[in-house]
């Protein structure tokens, strides 16, 4: 049974889903029904491993900088010290 939903939306966004749905030859009401379909399917996300969070993690240029600078001490020292 279908039941009708009122929304409310930006104009531009409309107007951009429109042309989707177009080229999709698909009506608004029905991609709106699929993507909602796609939510409420989605499978309940797996238990994040603490690695697989690090590694999405984007460097920090400035640690890597602060790095870098500590490394190139660190080598003036040995050659100058002959550590």
């Amino acid at each position: 049974m279908k039941v009708r939903f009122n929304t409310t939306i930006d104009a531009q966004l409309l107007e951009a889903v429109k042309i989707v749905a177009v080229k999709q030859q698909m009506s608004v009401s029905q991609l709106i029904e699929d993507y909602f379909r796609t939510i409420v399917r989605r499978k309940p996300a797996r238990k994040k491993n603490l690695l697989d969070l690090v590694d999405r993690l984007t460097p920090n240029e400035a640690i890597i900088r602060q790095s870098m600078e500590k490394n190139v001490f660190y080598e003036d020292q040995k050659e100058k010290y002959g550590f």
